[in-house]
């Protein structure tokens, strides 16, 4: 069997007892499972008892054109996919969406990181620009800066170490992927600019304090609803002449986005904004479900850390006001940050002792005894999970 899509090979071996009466695998035996990944399937049951509520039907005459909207900046956003972006934003409070604003639509953020990072940059410039992020930072900051090996840009690493005088983006997760941790900015200098990456400020994940204001901003489908295969993002932009760019930078890549795929997001975030100003319907609304359900998950895991013998530890979160649920609420992030006792490396422990993959701090510009695992699974994965941390004994070496 295989959990989290990882499959272990097990070798052929001869046996006296007939293939018929083996004992059949089990979950808490044998699978690997793979917690590596932010795959988001904890929301598939949610929408499932939606039904058809969601349901979008498209005629085969529809979206034959290129265009959306040749009139707009961004001519291939999808005027309900802009429509349902602003009115999400204003119900939830967490993001200023303006009139004055340029909405970017991209097909999944990473396409959005780099529009950014070319915008912010410069042909002119003499080297190209450093891209900095204070550790611990997302693991694909790097990789995405690198893997085009454009001259425009280039990875300069953990931001609180930045002491060159030239020119830079700092790249700011608030909540923080991967510790759940609220951040501003680390540089403030001359020549500076920034990318801010709220994928995670949602009211499942944290308390929404304020209306993010930034000069851009990135959201994703995949973190705010669930739905990941959809691959669709959108960036928050100040600045026109900054929008333009990331638009011509999507055209000459991918001429454009999928209007389908651009009509069951605006379908699916339409319907949440719905649910959200109608709370005498019956029910949890999205944003209430996916809270419960991630604040019982970090209960039973915060239950399993302290029986863990100091094993590992959890970081520990400010509960804070959330102006969208009117109370006192604690953080819940899309992932656990667990550091091991000294001397042991996390990610190996947890892999060797228990078959679960994780993904080590090194990956995130910090030390071996961190490493990330996700939330956001199936309940049997995650049950599993849990199963598994707590037979953690830390015997073995791990290093």
């Amino acid at each position: 069997m295989v959990v989290g899509l990882v499959e272990t090979a097990v070798p052929a071996a001869k046996s006296t007892v007939s293939s018929a009466v083996k004992k059949p695998t089990t979950l808490s035996s044998d699978p690997i499972i793979n917690v590596a990944r932010g795959d988001p399937t904890i929301y598939e049951p949610y929408w499932k008892k939606m039904g058809d509520r969601c349901k979008v039907v498209i005629a085969g005459d529809e979206f034959m054109s290129y265009f959306c909207n040749a009139m707009n900046l961004c001519w291939f956003l999808l005027p309900e996919l802009d429509n349902a972006i602003r009115t999400l934003h204003r119900v939830v409070g967490n993001a200023m969406v303006d009139d004055d604003k340029f909405i970017v639509v991209g097909n999944g953020w990473t396409q959005l990181f780099h529009a950014l990072l070319y915008a912010l940059s410069s042909p002119d410039m003499p080297e190209p620009i450093n891209v900095v992020a204070a550790a611990p930072f997302y693991s694909s900051y790097p990789e995405e800066t690198k893997f085009l090996r454009s001259e425009l840009y280039k990875w300069a690493g953990d931001a609180n170490c930045y002491d060159r005088d030239e020119p830079y983006i700092e790249v700011v997760t608030s909540p923080n992927n991967p510790d759940g941790s609220i951040r501003g900015t680390v540089e403030n200098r001359e020549g500076g600019k920034a990318i801010h990456d709220v994928a995670y400020y949602w009211p499942q994940y944290a308390p929404i304090t304020s209306k993010a204001d930034h000069d851009a901003m990135l959201f994703t489908f995949s973190k705010a609803t669930g739905h990941a295969g959809t691959r669709i993002s959108w960036a928050i932009v100040k600045d026109k002449v900054i929008a333009a760019k990331m638009v011509k930078f999507i055209e000459v890549s991918s001429i454009g986005v999928s209007r389908e795929a651009q009509l069951r997001a605006a379908k699916v975030l339409g319907f949440i904004a719905d649910d959200c100003r109608n709370p005498d319907v019956k029910g949890e609304n999205f944003f209430e479900y996916g809270r419960r359900l991630m604040s019982e998950r970090w209960g039973k895991l915060r239950e399993v850390g302290m029986k863990s013998n100091g094993v590992f530890s959890l970081p520990k979160y400010p509960r804070d006001y959330c102006k969208f649920t009117g109370e006192y609420t604690d953080s819940n992030p899309a992932f656990a940050w667990l550091k091991s006792k000294e001397g042991l490396n996390c990610e190996n422990l947890l892999r060797d002792e228990s078959k679960i993959i994780s993904r080590g701090g090194p990956s995130f510009g910090v030390d071996s005894t961190y490493t990330r695992v996700s939330m956001l699974s199936r309940d049997v994965e995650f049950e599993l999970l849990l199963e598994r941390l707590a037979a953690v004994k830390g015997t073995v070496n791990g290093n």
